[in-house]
């Protein structure tokens, strides 16, 4: 197959400025903001559903529940290495994220079906979408500007910051039209959740389908190329990747972890076969790169309980009466976004404010996974002492910083590592990095469903089984991450200046 994207990178076009930015920058915000109210909004229902649907309420599912979260969230960032590389080589960018599109709308449709096996088939389906939607609308962002641009991480922080609004409001309305509008708090319409993610999938894909004109050829696909025999074999081919997808949802979760490292270690060897021949510098960017990817499964691992052992502990150990009100369970999924809207802004000030004490790559990184240590701190705390005796629960307000706490190391790690992402992977395999980026992502979140797994125990979540659970999270992410801090001066000079 010959490559879609030229080999040398063309010259950026003009691009109208708007708020210091390129204008195609907000399109691309909106885009992602509908393809995030699509993807949180099925989130904080997925597991409860499948307990309630699939087991008949019995606390026994939320294990394999847990599981099964897991590994479609793996599989949805692991899709990203293939739809990656199908943008860099077949389609163009811009027909990816189109296609991926259209199927990730099906795909969530069709789980509105209560069918075990048409819910799995749509889950597989959404994957197959998300695989060629998700990189490649980070990799255009990367593509409005130059390398040197210094507007280029602030850039992705408003991207990041388009992806939590439409992250925040999903949960709320969808809870809303569950419970409220077509169900009732015991007996959600859980069908109406993944129905309206549906249509915010629609949405993304129709303001895209317009938006694009404005890229002004950035990522369209190289000439000779543009015929739609090519989108017609991808879409074939999206089709039986589908049937795969179903059948990895349906194995062990061990045994999908086996699968997803040896594809990890199929994209490195890929990645630095590229940079060996680009030189040593390229070489060496792309061992930092690959490296940090390793940290970043363990951030994500113990990130990604938002949706599965922290959806049970809210549901069954935290007191979420507020005196006025009970706190919706699914209110939590929106309560990372508002911490990353309130503090992206101040974050990102410390960072200028810093100058040039201003934290390596590396070390954000290594701060991220220690934030993320300091939030299962607290919960042990509040499972071993804040335990009410007559209830059996811990307070509202220390989820609900866990949340918060969570959100910081967040914002030191995923929005930073993004535009590392384009600055490090070899220069003809910019999307395929990106998606060795998702791809390690996966590896953290099929790992998340084990641990949610142990969180649960057998018979259900516990106290107990949580708290055991939780301070193996947090020794864990606290050596990781003090790790990370005391070797990054070694990973920042295999980076060659890049920050």
């Amino acid at each position: 197959m010959s490559d879609v994207a030229p080999a040398a990178p063309a010259p950026l076009p003009e691009f109208k400025q708007v708020m210091g930015h390129p204008r195609p920058l907000w399109m691309l915000f909106m885009t992602e903001f509908w393809e995030r109210f699509a993807f949180y909004g099925i989130r904080w229902a997925l597991v409860l559903y499948v307990v309630a649907q699939f087991y008949s309420g019995n606390a026994e599912g939320e294990a394999p529940a847990g599981k099964l979260y897991g590994a479609y969230l793996a599989l949805v960032y692991a899709g990203a290495i293939f739809g990656g590389y199908i943008a860099d080589k077949i389609l163009g960018y811009q027909r990816s994220i189109l296609l991926g599109a259209v199927f990730m709308a099906a795909g969530l449709f069709m789980i509105a079906m209560p069918n075990e096996h048409v819910f799995k088939l749509g889950l597989a389906t959404v994957i197959v979408g998300n695989g060629m939607f998700k990189p490649i609308i980070s990799t255009l962002v990367g593509k409005l500007y130059t390398t040197g641009d210094e507007r280029r991480d602030s850039g992705f922080t408003i991207f990041y910051m388009g992806i939590n609004a439409g992250a925040f409001i999903a949960p709320i309305i969808t809870q809303y039209l569950a419970q409220h509008v077509f169900g009732v708090q015991d007996m959600p319409a859980y069908k109406v959740v993944f129905m309206a993610s549906g249509v915010g999938m629609l949405i993304s894909f129709l303001w895209f389908w317009f938006g694009r004109a404005q890229l002004k050829g950035i990522g369209l696909p190289a000439l000779g190329s543009e015929g739609m025999g090519r989108v017609l074999a991808v879409a074939v081919g999206a089709l039986c990747a589908i049937p795969v997808f179903f059948y990895l949802l349906t194995i062990d979760a061990g045994a999908l972890q086996w699968i997803l490292s040896i594809m990890f270690l199929g994209l490195c060897a890929l990645i630095l076969v590229e940079g060996f021949k680009d030189g040593p510098v390229a070489r060496d960017k792309a061992i930092a790169m690959l490296l940090i990817f390793l940290f970043n499964v363990l951030f994500w691992c113990f990130f990604e309980q938002a949706g599965s052992s922290f959806t049970f502990l809210a549901d069954k150990i935290v007191d979420r009466n507020l005196g006025f009100m009970e706190f919706p369970n699914a209110w939590f999924q929106s309560v990372n976004s508002v911490a990353i809207i309130t503090l992206a802004p101040i974050v990102a000030w410390i960072w200028v404010k810093m100058g040039k004490a201003n934290p390596s790559i590396p070390r954000k990184f290594g701060l991220g996974i220690i934030f993320n240590g300091l939030a299962f701190l607290l919960l042990m705390y509040a499972l071993s002492s804040l335990v009410a005796p007559d209830t059996g629960k811990i307070p509202f307000w220390t989820l609900f910083a866990v949340y918060w706490i969570q959100s910081v190391g967040e914002l030191c790690l995923s929005p930073i590592g993004l535009s590392m992402t384009t600055k490090l992977a070899p220069v003809r395999l910019v999307g395929f990095g990106m998606g060795g980026w998702f791809l390690s992502t996966g590896i953290g979140n099929n790992l998340s469903g084990l641990f949610a797994a142990e969180a649960s125990g057998e018979g259900g979540m516990t106290a107990a089984s949580a708290h055991a659970a939780y301070t193996s999270g947090f020794w864990i992410l606290m050596i990781g991450g003090v790790v990370l801090f005391l070797i990054a001066p070694l990973i920042q000079k295999l980076m060659h200046g890049v920050k």
